[in-house]
């Protein structure tokens, strides 16, 4: 995926300079519908989609390998609470501090510097998981392995949020920018399909030696086959990552904020010389003659060497002024209520998204495939066609729908009306919850995860990487997915507790509340739809330094 550096003449410097430089394609008329993406695109969606597979089918995945670990290290008894919360809970408290530590790096060192490490942390975490030494460690030694690599699991998957985010982002044509980063989100619910499918798979593999000879000491060969198959797809994709080139519009971006301040610095000068203007024509034809290249030098070679040199002080620049750059944009209010916006969705979303996911056993129960009779092998195999089942019905539709429809409808209307309609059905559950028929419940869950995916699960990942100026996109993304995971941390330690004291259709109704609330929070932000935010960005600087003089 080459990026093309936009190639303006020299009379239409100063409009480039008030657009924004843009990739070339994203200046493409637009001739297609939105969902047909162009070759280039479905390579970026290849390379950045990868993260999101992986992302659904680790968190996916734990939840068989827990109970795979009950039979080889319990006796089929159930794990330690507190060490199956730590295993559980493992990639998710990791997935916080990626987010966070990616983000920011991603916008200060720039894409190409960090964009790769992320899946080399996945690879590495994921070779540690399976050389877990469960017959040399006591059964506590094993799960404390285990959920040790999931957190540094966990870092480098949440690291991916920001990073494919931002590289898709920078790349995307604004017409269809929501569209793209709809697929590679989508991703996740292929993620979860996969990883439940494996698990059948892979068990009807192992039904001789589990189920006919009776070796259930065996499943541990399954959970390390399930685990290392993320591999595959991860190492796929690695070298792709890794040679990924800078994108025009982030090099652009970390020049704009210089290249205001020059202008108002000449602005300022040519006041300043009224009396002699001749002092203000040789700072503006000084200024020209350090960006054009070639224009003052003998040589081709000379010339080069001035222009790289140029570039590279004015990123030396960007860089040194970021996280003051970072902090003034975040200390004014409009913009502090978008981010605060796109931390509060998430959050509110997550704690409801991961309090009913996290806890399938819930809804398998009542669907009849919680595994709870039959043969280890049967009780292991029913849960993975239950999960499989409850996957397809809602995870996969809910994220095409969403796609189809994002540059159509907007973010904040799908955002609202998804909390909305997941609120009512949420509250469905919790009202009918012990009265509800079989074929009944398992259409108002599959209509709840559509919801949850035609509507905020989506457009909470899409905001921030569309609303914010590229120069802080990844940081103000990496700080909204580290409040969803934070939600997802709170829902996935508090869930099991609270449905013991209060029951679950209380609990419910917490996410219920959750969901209304998202619904309202969704207000504070604003339809980014056909929105360029490095143009608004680069405007308010403009008026901030007029509003100076």
């Amino acid at each position: 995926m080459s990026a093309h550096k936009s190639e303006a003449p020299a009379n239409d410097e100063q409009h480039v300079v008030h657009k924004s430089n843009l990739e070339d394609f994203e200046r493409e008329g637009e001739v297609r519908y939105p969902f047909l993406l162009s070759y280039r695109e479905v390579k970026l969606l290849g390379i950045a989609g990868v993260g999101f597979f992986l992302d659904a089918y680790d968190l996916f995945i734990i939840n068989p390998v827990a109970t795979m670990l009950q039979y080889r290290l319990y006796g089929g008894q159930p794990l330690p609470p507190n060490l199956e919360g730590f295993v559980k809970a493992g990639a998710n408290i990791g997935s916080v501090i990626g987010q966070f530590a990616f983000g920011y790096s991603a916008d200060y060192f720039g894409r190409k510097a960090v964009y790769g490490k992320e899946l080399m942390l996945i690879i590495f975490a994921t070779i540690g998981t399976i050389c877990d030494p469960t017959g040399v460690l006591s059964p506590s030694g094993t799960l404390i392995w285990l959920g040790v690599w999931r957190i540094i699991l966990g870092i480098g998957i949440g690291g991916d949020y920001p990073m494919s985010a931002s590289v898709a982002t920078d790349r995307a044509n604004l017409a269809r920018r929501g569209t793209l980063l709809g697929y590679i989100f989508a991703n996740q619910g292929w993620g979860s399909f996969v990883g439940s499918l494996a698990t059948i798979i892979v068990l009807l593999c192992y039904k001789q030696t589990m189920d006919v000879d009776g070796h259930t000491s065996r499943v541990d060969g399954v959970w390390r086959i399930l685990i290392g198959i993320s591999l595959i797809p991860a190492f796929g994709t690695l070298y792709q990552r890794l040679t990924l080139p800078e994108s025009t519009r982030y090099t652009e971006a970390r020049k704009a904020a210089q290249r205001v301040q020059d202008e108002e610095s000449i602005e300022e000068l040519k006041k300043k010389s009224n009396a002699d203007p001749s002092v203000a024509e040789k700072v503006v034809s000084d200024n020209n003659s350090s960006s054009e290249e070639g224009t003052r030098t003998p040589t081709e070679a000379e010339s080069a060497a001035a222009a790289s040199k140029t570039r590279a002080k004015e990123l030396a620049e960007a860089k040194k002024g970021h996280f003051k750059d970072f902090f003034a944009y975040f200390s004014e209010w409009r913009h502090l209520k978008v981010l605060l916006g796109t931390c509060t969705c998430w959050f509110l979303l997550d704690i409801a998204f991961y309090g009913v996911n996290l806890n399938q056993n819930v809804v398998l129960e009542q669907i009849g495939f919680d595994g709870k009779d039959g043969s280890p092998w049967n009780r292991l195999f029913k849960i993975g066609v239950g999960n499989l089942i409850v996957t397809a019905l809602g995870f996969v539709p809910g994220y095409y729908v969403s796609i189809l429809t994002i540059e159509k409808l907007g973010r904040k209307w799908i955002q609202i009306q998804g909390f909305l309609m997941a609120a009512l059905f949420l509250g469905i559950l919790a009202g009918k919850f012990t009265t509800l028929s079989t074929p009944a419940f398992i259409v108002c869950f599959a209509f709840l995860q559509f919801f949850f995916n035609f509507g905020a699960n989506m457009t909470t990942y899409c905001y921030p990487a569309e609303v914010f100026p590229t120069r802080f996109r990844a940081s103000a993304h990496g700080m909204s997915a580290a409040c969803g995971k934070a939600g997802a941390i709170i829902s996935a330690l508090a869930f099991n507790s609270l449905s013991k004291s209060i029951g679950t259709p209380a609990v419910l109704w917490i996410f219920f509340a959750c969901c209304i609330a998202g619904a309202a929070c969704t207000l504070l932000l604003p339809e980014v739809r056909g929105r360029d935010p490095d143009v608004i960005y680069e405007q308010e600087l403009r008026e901030h330094g007029h509003a100076h003089h």
